[in-house]
């Protein structure tokens, strides 16, 4: 409770044993910490009757306890028939964590506080272990800078002792007894079952789970270490040769958090640590992985090329020893700046005519790099490559009158 000191804490009530067990832990500590304290009760018009009872029970309790109460009615089988579909249980949360940002945005509270307990913790734990998970997936229900959960270590034996120790009042969601819910089942006939084998399951579990957690975060900071970011574009490089715990971890963080990825778009990235250089794959969210030499690189494959321009010389002339240098009056008239094409040439510094292709293949450039390039042409004969070289025909000699540096 010290944590809460001070603070204006707004209690998520849907009216169960557990958050009951919650409003009358900060309720009869508020004066002794100063916390202000107020309540909010969701109602998602989901189960008729019910639904309005639990919300009537939450708002006679608040009067008679002299919490301040805000009700946020959602419909949410609207919502679902809106957005053409969608899971009850998921838009019923999303719904409730709007209402929560609401009390935050307008200033009416501090933090909101709901009452996550370790069984839920555990039952999460369970559920994303039988459907595959990494040691990611073990951070569960996790505290954010505006919702707290304090009752995360706190049992629901725990909890149901101390609201029958206290006479407290409460209402039971009859969905809870429903096992077609999944989360219903493992918490009523799963984890009892784990109970049986040893009677401290749900806390080893949650140890175990927390453990994960430390693990993942102490791993994935090391992995965004090894991770370089390079040019204009954001592109992001992650070394072939990481360890794997590292590297997946590194190529999970260069897909981006906002994206749906799967175990088999990280398969498919792994793969490429095997292939040749200039080997890609395709990923969801516009994202491409290739294999670059001895890096596997992240970028947004379409970039605009470059408009073709005439050549003006002074667009290009820098400071002196800041580029490559050539002989401004070696440039043919009718020259344009541009980006790479299919045919391009070049007689590179002092050596012999090469495609362009070959050149910048013999220069480890990628082709995503050399899609960028910035070109000096001559129909397709390639006289400057910005920041990477300028041809024999342009080199500065001792009659060089006009120097430019590229």
């Amino acid at each position: 409770m010290e944590a809460y000191r001070g603070k204006r804490v707004c209690v998520a009530l849907s009216g169960g044993a557990d958050s009951v067990c919650l409003l009358h832990c900060f309720y009869t500590r508020m004066r002794e910490f100063g916390v202000v304290l107020s309540a909010i009760h969701v109602e998602h018009g989901i189960r008729g009757e019910e639904s309005l009872r639990d919300m009537h029970f939450c708002e006679t309790l608040c009067k008679k306890w002299g919490v301040p109460l805000k009700i946020v009615r959602v419909d949410v089988p609207a919502l679902i028939e809106q957005n053409g579909g969608g899971n009850v249980e998921s838009v019923a949360r999303l719904a409730r964590l709007e209402a929560f940002r609401g009390v935050i945005y307008q200033k009416e509270a501090d933090l909101i506080a709901t009452a996550h307990h370790q069984n839920d913790v555990v039952e999460t734990i369970l559920f994303r272990l039988a459907r595959g998970t990494s040691p990611a997936g073990m951070k569960t229900i996790q505290n954010f800078p505006f919702l707290v959960r304090p009752l995360l270590n706190v049992s629901r034996e725990d909890i149901l002792q101390y609201v029958c120790e206290n006479n407290l009042p409460y209402v039971e969601d009859s969905t809870n007894s429903d096992e077609s819910y999944t989360r219903n089942y493992i918490r009523h006939t799963v984890l009892p079952a784990f109970e049986k084998i040893h009677g401290n399951a749900a806390e080893h579990l949650a140890r175990f789970a927390a453990q994960c957690a430390r693990d993942d975060e102490y791993l994935t900071a090391l992995a965004k270490k090894e991770i370089e970011c390079v040019g204009e574009h954001g592109d992001m490089l992650v070394p072939a040769d990481l360890p794997e715990p590292l590297f997946m971890r590194a190529c999970f963080l260069c897909m981006g958090a906002k994206v749906n990825y799967t175990s088999a778009n990280l398969a498919e990235i792994s793969k490429l640590k095997t292939l040749q250089t200039g080997k890609k794959v395709r990923l969801p969210g516009g994202k491409t992985a290739a294999r670059e030499y001895g890096n596997i690189v992240f970028y947004y494959e379409k970039t605009e090329p470059i408009a073709e321009r005439p050549f003006e010389e002074d667009f290009f002339v820098l400071a002196p020893r800041l580029g490559l240098r050539a002989d401004l009056d070696a440039f043919p008239a009718g020259c344009v700046v541009r980006s790479r094409r299919e045919g391009d040439f070049i007689i590179p510094y002092g050596g012999q005519k090469k495609t362009l292709k070959k050149f910048l293949t013999d220069r480890k450039i990628s082709a995503r790099l050399g899609r960028r390039l910035t070109l000096v042409a001559y129909g397709s004969e390639i006289l400057v490559i910005k920041g990477v070289e300028i041809s024999d025909k342009v080199k500065v000699t001792e009659k060089t009158k006009r120097v430019g540096y590229f």
